[in-house]
């Protein structure tokens, strides 16, 4: 689409990729642009240098920088505001706009992709990359690419798709709300996935929802434009349960336990994963083993999200034997309970992206039955319950804690429960000096804050950047 004359307010231009993504895919099309961000220029500046580069480029006119700041009147006076989806649809800048869109918006109506989309509390990422590792390996006919919430932008690829090629996206809940109700310029839907896969569902965001059912009516989004060429996989709980019932797509069920005679999906049995699909076109209804009874990655609750990623590949035409395969070789996703550092016995682990109690609980029930687990956890609150966390931590040969209002209501139920920690720290390096000078012999040292990220850090990404960091230089 050609956007030559068009004023463009890029709002968040951050650090992830999407406003750069969105402020070049602008400029390549002719419009002139400008960036609105609260942060300041010392923080955006690889972002504005790398903006600023491709204006050079093509030889266009500078990006207009407004930081620290917004003002109203550059969003009534813009054709379009490409907003960043952390910004509530109810803002009065937005309010104040004549078209909005966002990465995905302009993504979604360009591509001819064939699209898989994966949403849920937790374990997106992980199975959002074990999906796109499958299909890489199993589907030779196509190229695939992954982008989406996990940092990587889809405008970065757009130009190098080819109809029909796989595109996986993990898509948030401030995501899906941003596409609510759009369509394209022929009336379909602007989201309507090949396949969509619901993971666990959890509390989560209670500081920007009303609700839980608020949150969750975001994450139906990924489905409510599904027909029955389609398909969507969701878990054997209530809240998966739910999404299979109300969508119009081929529903695939996926469980800890083994299904029932007649029904479609994948479960979970002496360690392995196994499908059976009864009456689905092109598919043998005989139980295929798709998931090994060991991964590189630990937990069970991992297994679950391959077992949903490889159920969904397994479905929509690949090779079971290759499925397996590919699954075997999978390694896991940066900041997901990921092992980045091994010294004297001692193994460290990232699992920075662990942003809810419940995740911080499932890394400790994992890690915890490999090897002693010390475990630096804590951070900022988002009106969440902390009972999983607590309810596990005694697993723990030791706990540490980081500073934040997360961390205080963690502090308070340690202590009704009589469960020592250190800390709190202001810092990782402070954290890591002290787990230097009680580092247990052949134990595991993780973080998984359980907690969100703000105020020390940018994001969770420059928290487990920073973990790593911090422990590469001490250890």
């Amino acid at each position: 689409m050609d956007y030559s004359g068009k004023k463009v307010l890029v709002m968040g231009l951050g650090l992830n990729g999407g406003g750069l993504e969105s402020a070049s895919f602008m400029l390549k099309r002719g419009a002139s642009v400008t960036v609105t961000d609260l942060r300041d220029e010392k923080t955006l500046l690889p972002s504005m240098e790398k903006l600023d580069s491709i204006c050079s480029e093509l030889k266009k006119e500078p990006v207009r920088y407004i930081l620290g700041k917004h003002e109203i009147d550059d969003f009534k006076n813009t054709d379009i505001v490409v907003k960043n989806p952390g910004v509530k649809p109810d803002s009065p800048f937005l309010l104040a706009a004549k078209q909005i869109e966002t990465d995905l918006s302009l993504f979604l109506n360009e591509s001819q992709a064939k699209l898989f989309a994966v949403t849920g509390t937790k374990g997106k990422s992980c199975t959002a990359s074990a999906l796109y590792w499958i299909l890489q390996k199993t589907d030779k006919s196509c190229a695939s690419f992954l982008g989406g919430n996990i940092a990587v932008s889809p405008l970065s690829f757009l130009e190098k798709i080819k109809k029909n090629d796989n595109v996986v996206l993990e898509l948030s809940s401030f995501q899906l709300g941003d596409l609510r109700g759009r369509k394209k310029a022929d009336g379909t839907p602007l989201l309507k996935p090949y396949a969509a896969i619901m993971t666990a569902i959890m509390s989560d965001h209670q500081d920007r929802y009303a609700s839980m059912e608020e949150y969750v009516e975001d994450k139906r989004v990924i489905y409510s434009g599904q027909d029955s060429n389609d398909i969507t996989t969701a878990g054997s709980d209530e809240w998966g349960m739910s999404f299979l019932s109300q969508t119009k797509a081929r529903p695939l069920v996926y469980s800890e336990s083994i299904l029932k005679e007649g029904v479609c999906g994948g479960w979970l049995e002496n360690g392995g994963g196994f499908a059976r699909l009864y009456g689905w076109k092109g598919v043998s209804e005989k139980t295929a083993q798709i998931v090994p009874d060991t991964l590189l990655i630990p937990g069970k609750h991992q297994k679950l999200n391959v077992l949903s990623a490889s159920l969904t590949a397994y479905s929509v035409g690949m090779d079971a034997e290759e499925v397996y395969e590919a699954c075997a070789s999978f390694g896991g996703v940066s900041h997901r309970l990921e092992l980045f550092h091994k010294k004297n016995g001692v193994f460290f682990y990232n699992d920075s992206a662990a942003t809810i109690p419940q995740a911080a609980a499932e890394c400790i029930n994992a890690l915890s039955a490999l090897a002693p687990l010390v475990l630096v956890t804590g951070g900022t609150d988002k009106n969440l319950d902390y009972s999983a966390l607590i309810n596990t931590a005694d697993k723990a040969k030791s706990l540490i804690l980081l500073s934040g209002s997360g961390s205080e209501k963690i502090a308070a139920l340690l202590k009704e429960k009589s469960i020592s920690y250190n800390g709190p720290y202001d810092s990782l390096e402070k954290a890591v000096e002290c787990i230097k000078k009680n580092i247990i012999k052949d134990c595991i040292v993780c973080l998984s804050p359980g907690c969100a990220s703000f105020g020390m850090f940018l994001n969770e990404f420059d928290r487990g950047d920073k973990w790593k960091e911090a422990v590469l230089s001490a250890f």
